[in-house]
């Protein structure tokens, strides 16, 4: 647990030394994976679902906000449907129109909430939505994703009526727009999954703001088996087809990315949870305190290692160093003083012994040895 701690601090630090790099990264990722599943489900307008296509719009939309890429993507959508039907493009922009009026002028920056459930849902795992979002956002967080369920189920439609609309004429047209309608408004499929997503993302909130130990764990199962419980009750009663291994799938898929959420943005220690009681004139206070779990990211010394260099010699005066012990400046030199060796010879030693001998006989008789001991 604590590797993993470690690898989170980590990524944060990374996260914000280089996070200009990385949101462009993956908002360019997100496009590639955004225009090129909608160029997959209705590229009916051969030039626009080309790969260099998929790759300019990702690039030009990963320098600009994310609302450039709601847009692009809408018209992106516009334009294939235009290549199919004009009133069946009209009528798909008659929905979007509603949806910007409705959500996307009040709050124009949760409109990548559309699209992440849109590509959740082209992708069978429609369950992460609900569990997603309730995790990470507020109440509000509901409308955006109901929007992107309707906008797949639209183009998912669109994708099974593709060969009866196209070669119509006037008239076959009109009555393929009154019967796309007609499918579109009265899609017991889509408004089940509209239903198991919308109750299952208010789960998910309402559990996870509880002040109860691990209520994300438990958030993110809850709306799980919410949604899963919620398609396969209307599979039952309405007789639709949804897939029971899509529901179970998405289910499990959405529980392990709870649990990872969890882990990046609220790690606490539950076994440490202190509950402090206080008051002020007007009321009683009672907080349930629960500390973080931290770890701090143990630092790299690096030792450098260099070759083994020449030895060097130096000279030293030893001149220098006397003199500098003995407290004689530099430039003074000390006589050296002369000793005997052991070379002399054998008469220059007994002419210094006559010396002393007669020094001290001369001493003694003029009373000089008296002298100095008085």
């Amino acid at each position: 647990m604590s590797t993993l701690l470690v690898l989170r601090e980590q990524m944060q630090q990374i996260y914000a030394k280089y996070s200009m790099y990385i949101i462009k990264a993956l908002q360019f990722l997100f496009g590639i994976l955004l225009f090129g599943a909608i160029n997959a489900n209705i590229g009916f307008m051969k030039s626009a679902s080309s790969i260099l296509c998929t790759l300019g719009l990702a690039a030009v939309c990963a320098f600009l906000p994310l609302l450039i890429t709601v847009i692009a993507a809408t018209i992106l959508v516009i334009i294939h449907l235009y290549v199919l039907s004009v009133p069946i493009a009209a009528f798909t922009v008659l929905i979007f129109l509603m949806m910007y009026i409705f959500y996307f002028r009040f709050t124009p920056k949760n409109a990548w909430v559309v699209l992440i459930a849109l590509l959740a849902c082209i992708y069978k795992l429609p369950v992460i939505v609900p569990v997603a979002f309730g995790l990470l956002g507020g109440p509000v967080f509901v409308v955006p994703a109901v929007c992107g369920v309707i906008a797949y189920y639209l183009v998912h439609l669109v994708k099974l009526s593709s060969t009866a609309l196209q070669g119509a004429d006037a008239g076959g047209m009109i009555s393929g727009l009154m019967t796309f309608a007609k499918q579109a408004i009265g899609n017991k499929e889509m408004w089940t999954m509209v239903l198991a997503v919308a109750i299952s993302f208010l789960v998910v909130h309402a559990i996870r703001t509880r002040a109860v130990d691990h209520a994300w764990k438990i958030a993110s199962a809850a709306g799980a088996v919410t949604a899963v419980i919620i398609g396969m009750a209307g599979n039952l009663a309405l007789g639709l087809h949804i897939s029971y291994i899509i529901l179970i799938g998405s289910g499990v898929a959405a529980v392990l990315i709870g649990f990872v959420l969890e882990f990046l943005f609220f790690s606490v220690d539950y076994s440490r949870t202190e509950h402090i009681q206080f008051e002020d004139d007007e009321y009683y206070y009672y907080v349930k305190a629960v500390p973080k779990v931290g770890v701090a990211v143990p630092e790299k010394s690096v030792k450098h290692i260099t070759e083994h260099q020449g030895q060097e010699t130096v000279a030293i005066d030893l001149e220098e160093i006397q003199n500098k012990a003995e407290g004689m400046p530099k430039g003074i030199r000390k006589k050296p003083v002369q000793r005997k060796t052991a070379g002399n010879s054998r008469e220059e030693r007994e002419k210094s012994t006559d010396e002393i001998l007669l020094t001290r006989s001369l001493s003694k008789e003029l009373g000089l040895d008296k002298e100095k001991q008085k």
